[in-house]
């Protein structure tokens, strides 16, 4: 990637390869997003998904590029709608070849009002089913220049293989303005995290769960009680294997800044006490990953000593917690976005902006 790219994602493939997107500043001349796959211990060239002028690109709500089971592939990105500061819509696309070549974007909602939709997390519903969750802000009522008075809300469809939207749904009409999201399949189907806003202006982190065709009520992952007037920009994150569920987040309450991880052995429906991870003046900016036998890596921004570092621990399936390990040194302000994680086998990639995208791997046998 070029010194100009930054907001990387990872995602894994279910045949184990890792695809790392990213974007890319065309000199004046808009944006282009690209991705490149990790397999056999090396990355392939970078191929390109879509370009535009009118994209919306913000340093935390970053586009994603991902591989379903049937072997096609999604991506997603931002573009404006409207003269207002946040009115830019969702769009994705799908590649049947391996991402040579990708479709003209659906854009997954309907409402058709000029303002937010973003922070996008896309997961395989079923072998070529995509299924979408998003922050939407059609029930702001924007000013033009900001978020508006109205409440953010959380919403879901699936993206069917002819380009047909299916199952719409809106999972909370309250949520924290501009936190990513994160989802995540289970054996017993997927489960979504997010930062929830009460009337109170409590914004801790809540869980749903599809079961049984139905999309449960929001349930706190955690009460940690952190009130706060405004959005934190620090949103959770999810991983799952079979009925293993780990969910890493930040929170600030009681004037603490801390990253916990909480452990669920039920596919999400009732979470052991959470466990503190970091180790001295974290940021956030988390990522979560699981193992096959049900041991979970996360991985966040520090500043210990006032220098930023990613730093990633592990925790074994009783909890016991493992050391906390420097991966990189990275910058904390906006540029630098969020880092990432990904565990594919043995190795745990990683990515994060610095003069543009850099990447490790950690082998964790």
């Amino acid at each position: 990637a070029s010194q100009d790219s930054a907001e990387p994602n990872l995602t894994v493939a279910s045949d184990g390869s890792v695809i790392l997107s990213w974007v890319e500043e065309l000199a004046g001349r808009g944006h282009v997003l690209r991705f490149a796959v990790r397999n056999g211990g090396a990355w392939s060239k970078p191929r390109e998904v879509a370009r535009g002028t009118d994209w919306f690109v913000n340093w935390a709500d970053f586009p994603s590029v991902m591989a379903l089971p049937n072997r096609t592939m999604a991506a997603h990105w931002l573009a404006r709608s409207g003269s207002g500061t946040y009115d830019y819509d969702v769009m994705i696309a799908r590649s049947s070849d391996e991402g040579e070549t990708w479709s003209q974007p659906v854009v997954p909602h309907r409402d058709g009002v000029k303002a937010e939709h973003g922070f996008v997390s896309l997961f395989a519903q079923d072998s070529d089913t995509l299924g979408a969750v998003w922050l939407d802000g059609r029930e702001m009522s924007g000013t033009g220049s900001g978020h508006g008075r109205g409440s953010m809300t959380l919403r879901y469809v699936e993206l069917l293989p002819n380009r047909k939207l299916a199952r719409p749904a809106l999972l909370d009409p309250r949520v924290c303005e501009c936190c990513q999201t994160s989802a995540a399949m289970t054996v017993k189907g997927p489960v979504v995290v997010y930062r929830d806003r009460s009337v109170d202006e409590i914004r801790d982190i809540s869980i749903v769960r599809l079961v049984d065709g139905e999309w449960t009520a929001p349930v706190p992952v955690s009460r940690d009680g952190w009130q706060i007037q405004g959005c934190p920009v620090n949103g959770p994150s999810v991983a799952a294997v079979g009925q293993q569920v780990a969910v890493a987040w930040f929170t600030a309450a009681k004037s603490q800044s801390r990253v916990y991880v909480a452990r669920s052995s039920d596919a999400g429906a009732n979470f052991a006490k959470p466990i503190k991870m970091d180790g001295a003046n974290p940021s956030g900016r988390v990522d979560v990953a699981i193992s096959n036998d049900g041991t979970a890596f996360v991985c966040w921004l520090a500043q210990p000593d006032g220098v930023g570092a990613v730093h990633l621990r592990r925790v074994a399936v009783d909890g016991t917690v493992g050391q906390v390990v420097t991966i990189a040194k990275m910058g904390t302000d906006r540029r630098s976005g969020f880092p990432q994680m990904a565990l594919a086998g043995d190795e745990l990639v990683f990515a994060w902006t610095g003069a543009g995208v850099k990447t490790a791997v950690l082998s964790v046998q």
